[in-house]
Formats: structure tokens, C-alpha cells, sequence
């Protein structure tokens, strides 16, 4: 027998409710007539009742994806690699598909996008996608340069609350990225002045690959380059697996932002959802070899700096940059380390070293250590006694974020309902370490208008801020 939807097994249907397959049996029985149901009646499933999606980008994080949106309706499907597409037009054979997702955004009927494509077109899909009314789901980095993230949170920001939107930094559903920012925010470390994250990832190139074979067949190797400026087809930008493809290429300045963009929007995010933050007034940035005394290792010796590469991202690097005040904090210096430099530990038994993507906390009575799934309080010393602190009961901790995917699927249907990694808090995020490094690539400390999105002091820095983008490929189509 089956089983009635919404009740206990082994009871019968609400009166008055319709089961799917009276439905079809009324249907069939009705003819040319006009069968009139009750609002919902279906439920959930019915086509009415599920979103219109288009995968942008089928193959690596896309399939991460897959399985949330399982109960919607995947309506268009967009690859520049024919392989990939025909891959997911396997599991949505209803779908239209396209290899340029200029054209796929211009289906109608799409309510919301999901877009897992290579970083550099990132915020063109994301602000093409909200500019024709459709929700936006955007893996990161959200975007490239400044400007992208400036302009991607704008259009977000004149359709708050009408549109969903969430960048891919699904890390932020771990429980402990609340406990973090309730210990920061209820003063147990007492009052906030740094806080600091850092990546050990380190992928060095020499330069862009040169020119190598042809690309095959399957591959529309233009539309993958997309606003980038023309490199020849080289394989290697091919070669990892699915998830890992990017770090064949997102260390090249024409394709993505090195480790910045990629685990710094997830272990910088565990600081910004402590802070509150808004944009920086300045940054600063700096190199030096991860062994050196500049890295953070107080014995060794000191290091020559690094100059920043004409082709490549910098592996190592220390950005830092100054946070204006907000409502409960002081202002504070955040910091970005990666490549091996570090910042330095609180106690000499605490290695920051082996936990290769976290973030450390300081304030007047502490500090705060943690990764992704754990953290660790460190009073100064013996007058740091805590009882300045008042823990939080448990019906005042913070509700858990629950499926990252799903809290997103549930504000395309109410854009009241909030995301905990919009457009705007995963905009000013990315911007700020894009900032860092335009500093870097400046060799100064540089002061920034937040309101106006310019450098005030170095028009070298302005000029960093934006892309000059192929023909036939803009950021507000």
C-alpha cells in the first residue's frame, strides 16, 4: 500500500487532499473538460511549485551542486566542453543545452543560475543572470578585479529582496563559524584589534604555458578564454580532475586571483563572519620567502622580497589592511598570509604551522585560534581570568545555517528569507582582498575610498582595479 504523502505510514491521505495518481486518473477521466484544483494541491512537486535552474558550467563543482537541486526543474544546461555537457544532459535529458552562456541566458522561463565556471567569467555570468531577474548561485571567487566585485554587489544590492544570491563558500555552514563569531562578539577575548588568516597552498608557475597541439574538437577554446585577453591552447590548462581543474590555471592574473581568490574566500571567511566588517581604508602587501625571519619564523634569517611576477599571482604573500570601526568593535588590522608566511604565534606550544587553512583572533585578553570545524581560547595570562566573558545559552547561540545549497533554494522562493553568503557580504570580501593584491603589485601601502571604489593616493593602483576585456564581451550585457 502506498504510503500518504506528509502522514504517519500506515494512515490514510488528509481528507480533502489529492494524490498524484487520483490526479492522473481524474485528468484522464476529464477529457476536453477543465479540471479545477485547489491552490497547492500537488505539493511540492508540482512543476509549478519548482524552480527553473540553468547549470552554468556542468562538470567539476557543478556536480556538488547536483544533488540539491534534485527536486527542481534543470530547464538549460552550458559547457564550453561538449563532453561535460553531454555528461549532464544525461541526468537532464529534457534540458536545452549551449556552449555559450550569453545565449543561455537569454532562455526564457530560467528563474535561477548556477554558475561553475572558470573564475575570470564569474562575476560577467553572475551580473548578467541578476540583470535579467534571475536568482544567482556563483562559486568563487565572485570576481577578478575590484570593479567586478564592485558592480556585482551593486546590481545585488538594487534588487535586494527580490533576488537570491550565495557564493560558493560552503564551508560557512560549519556550526563552528557561529561559535567563532559568538565568542569574538561576546568579548572572550575581550575587546577585537587583529585578526588574521592564512593558506599554506603553494602552486608555482613560471608564466603562461606556450602554445602546444590544437584544441580537440569538444572544446570551444575561445569561449573558454571568454573576456580574457587571447593565450594560446595549452593542454595543462586541462589537466587536473574534476573540482582541482582550476589549479591548473587561476594562478595566471588573466584567469583567476591565485590562493586569494581561491581557499582565501574560505579561510578569510571564518574572519568576516566574526567582524561585521566594511570595506578597508587601506592596504598593504608583502613577499618574502617562507623561510625567512619576514614569514614568520622569529630564528631564521631575514629575506629579500619577492617582486611581484608579470604572468603569475604570488604564492607568498601578507596583505593587511585597516578596518574602520563598526557598532560593537574598535578598528582592527585584518591580515591575509599564504604561501608559508604566518603570522606569529600567541604561545610557543602552539603551532599555527599545522593547521594549513585557519585564522587567529586578538583581543585584550586573548586570543582566538581556529579552523573550519574547531577553535581554541588562549587567555593572556593569569589576571585573564574570564569572568569578563558570559557565555551564551544554548537558546541564544546561533541558529545552524543547515544545507548551504538549500538556504539558498528556499530565499529564490522567498528573497525575504536571508543567505549567509550574499552578494554583498561575499562582495566586499573579495574586494578587500583584491585590494591587497593591487597593493602588492604597487609595491606601497595605498589608501582606498570605499564609497567611491577608488585609491586616493596612486593612480598606478587605480589603474589595477579594472580589466580592459576582449571584444564582444562586457561586464553589464
Amino acid at each position: 500500500m502506498e504510503k500518504a504523502r506528509g502522514n504517519r505510514p500506515g494512515r490514510p491521505a488528509a481528507r480533502g487532499a489529492l494524490q498524484r495518481r487520483d490526479f492522473l486518473r481524474a485528468a484522464a477521466t476529464a477529457g476536453a473538460g477543465l479540471l479545477v484544483l485547489p491552490s497547492g494541491a500537488l505539493g511540492a512537486e508540482a512543476p509549478s511549485n519548482k524552480l527553473a535552474i540553468a547549470f552554468i558550467g556542468t562538470w567539476g563543482r557543478a556536480a556538488a551542486h547536483f544533488g540539491a537541486v534534485s527536486g527542481e526543474r534543470v530547464v538549460a544546461l552550458c559547457d564550453v566542453d561538449e563532453t561535460h555537457l553531454e555528461g549532464a544532459a544525461k541526468r537532464w535529458p529534457d534540458a536545452k543545452t549551449y556552449v555559450d552562456w550569453r545565449k543561455c541566458l537569454d532562455q526564457k522561463g530560467i528563474e535561477a543560475v548556477i554558475c561553475s565556471t572558470t573564475d575570470h567569467t564569474h562575476a560577467f555570468i553572475a551580473n548578467w543572470a541578476m540583470l535579467r531577474g534571475m536568482h544567482v548561485y556563483c562559486e568563487k571567487p565572485l570576481a577578478n578585479t575590484v570593479e567586478e566585485a564592485r558592480v556585482v554587489r551593486a546590481t545585488y544590492l538594487k534588487n535586494k529582496g527580490k533576488l537570491a544570491t550565495q557564493c560558493g563558500t560552503q564551508r560557512h555552514a560549519h556550526e563552528n563559524f557561529n561559535r567563532v563569531a559568538e565568542l569574538i562578539r561576546d568579548g572572550a577575548i575581550g575587546e577585537l584589534s587583529q585578526a588574521h588568516a592564512w593558506g599554506n597552498r603553494q602552486i608555482r608557475r613560471k608564466g603562461y604555458p606556450p602554445a602546444q597541439g590544437e584544441p580537440p574538437k569538444h572544446l570551444h577554446y575561445d569561449l573558454w578564454l571568454g573576456p580574457a585577453p587571447f593565450h594560446p591552447y595549452n593542454p595543462e590548462y586541462f589537466r587536473g580532475g574534476p573540482g582541482a581543474n582550476c589549479l591548473s590555471w587561476n594562478m595566471y592574473w588573466d584567469f583567476g586571483s591565485g590562493q586569494v581568490g581561491d581557499m582565501g574566500s574560505h579561510t578569510m571567511d571564518l574572519v568576516w563572519n566574526a567582524i561585521d566588517p566594511v570595506l578597508p581604508t587601506t592596504a598593504f602587501a608583502e613577499a618574502y620567502p617562507a623561510g625567512s625571519q619576514q614569514a614568520g619564523n622569529d630564528k631564521a634569517k631575514p629575506g629579500e622580497p619577492i617582486p611581484p611576477h608579470p604572468e603569475v599571482t604570488p604564492v607568498e604573500l601578507h596583505s593587511v589592511f585597516d578596518m574602520p570601526a563598526n557598532g560593537w568593535r574598535p578598528a582592527i588590522k585584518v591580515n591575509w598570509w599564504q604561501g608559508g608566511m604566518m603570522p606569529r604565534s600567541p604561545r610557543g606550544y602552539v603551532d599555527l604551522r599545522a593547521i594549513d587553512h585557519g585564522a587567529m583572533f586578538k583581543g585584550s585578553h586573548g586570543f582566538l585560534i581556529c579552523d573550519f570545524g574547531s577553535r581554541l581560547l588562549i587567555p593572556f595570562g593569569d589576571t585573564d581570568d574570564m569572568t569578563y566573558y558570559k557565555p551564551r545559552t544554548k537558546e541564544q547561540l546561533q541558529p545552524p545555517v543547515g544545507g548551504f545549497q538549500k538556504q539558498w533554494l528556499d530565499a529564490c522562493r522567498d528573497p525575504k528569507k536571508r543567505t549567509d553568503c550574499d552578494f554583498d557580504y561575499s562582495g566586499t570580501m573579495i574586494e578587500t582582498m583584491l585590494l591587497g593584491l593591487v597593493a602588492y603589485r604597487v609595491g606601497k601601502k595605498i589608501t582606498y575610498d570605499p564609497e567611491k571604489g577608488v585609491v586616493t593616493d596612486c593612480p598606478a593602483a587605480n589603474a589595477l582595479l579594472s580589466k580592459k576585456y576582449r571584444e564582444g564581451w562586457t561586464l553589464t550585457g
